[in-house]
């Protein structure tokens, strides 16, 4: 009797299903996304409702069950319409950066020469640079902003993306269905788009969740500077930046915003680590 072969994404799937580590990341990361789609229903209180009668609220008081802030607008909404800013800004983030880098590194790799030489070189030069410095100094130019933030970080962050991608590019061209599929008469763009890009799937899906995660973190990084997230918006890193001020008041203020970050990029990361894992040929039986 033929059994049937288990194609590499079920395979994959189910790999991630049989990590414990990587169902726990999941279910926590899903738990924060479903709060922030659903936030309007979710939200007890409006995020940017002021109430100077029931300001500095401990937590579990009435009506506010992680109290409230020096305006008196109640943590727990701010904290969830937060994680919403946040969310969003990490995913715009990988999506641009995603965007340019593999479009990049695929010309690049396929190209080799001067193309080659010229996005490499400017691979480096970015590299010269601190990332988050750089990001500052545009973001400076620019304006501060969230929007602005992601839209910096999307146009810095694809060096990472560029270099993986070349690198799987340089190996799968010279692979022999590449070379038939280039003597049948196949143009440069079939062959990238059918042939070398499905081989960069694998990579491209691992960098991207890290991505999510550091993204995040920079995004709330420069709210936290002044240079994203603007009063009244609710943000994490703004939040963390509004609350540093009455951190021995009212230390829960600082507490949870920060929390809620380190768990979102946890949970993130061990989805990562367990993606790169179920991914990996070299692992299959």
């Amino acid at each position: 009797m033929r059994v049937a072969a288990i194609s590499p994404a079920r395979r994959a799937l189910l790999q991630l299903a049989a990590n414990p580590t990587a169902v726990f990341g999941g279910v926590l990361l899903l738990v924060f996304v479903l709060a922030a789609v659903f936030a309007p229903q979710i939200a007890p209180h409006d995020p940017y409702k002021q109430d100077f009668s029931a300001s500095s609220l401990p937590p579990f008081s009435p009506g506010h069950v992680l109290g409230t802030d020096d305006l008196g607008r109640d943590t727990l909404s701010r904290l969830i319409y937060g994680g919403r800013a946040s969310l969003t800004a990490g995913l715009l983030v990988v999506a641009i950066s995603a965007s340019i880098g593999v479009t990049l590194g695929l010309l690049s790799g396929y190209y080799g020469g001067l193309v080659d030489m010229v996005i490499m070189r400017l691979v480096d030069i970015l590299y010269a640079f601190p990332f988050l410095i750089l990001a500052i100094a545009v973001v400076a130019i620019l304006g501060p902003g969230l929007l602005n933030v992601m839209l910096v970080l999307g146009a810095i962050a694809w060096i990472e993306y560029a270099r993986v991608v070349r690198g799987v590019v340089l190996q799968a061209k010279v692979q022999d269905y590449v070379l038939a599929s280039r003597a049948l008469g196949a143009g440069d763009l079939r062959i990238i788009m059918r042939h070398i890009l499905p081989n960069c799937l694998s990579i491209i899906i691992v960098q991207a969740t890290f991505s999510v995660a550091a993204a995040i973190v920079a995004a709330a990084a420069l709210s936290f500077l002044g240079f994203g997230a603007q009063p009244p918006e609710p943000e994490w890193g703004a939040m963390l930046n509004a609350a540093q001020r009455f951190i021995r008041v009212n230390p829960v203020l600082s507490i949870l915003p920060g929390t809620a970050i380190i768990l979102v990029v946890i949970s993130i990361n061990l989805i990562g680590d367990a993606l790169r894992d179920a991914l990996d040929p070299k692992t299959y039986n």
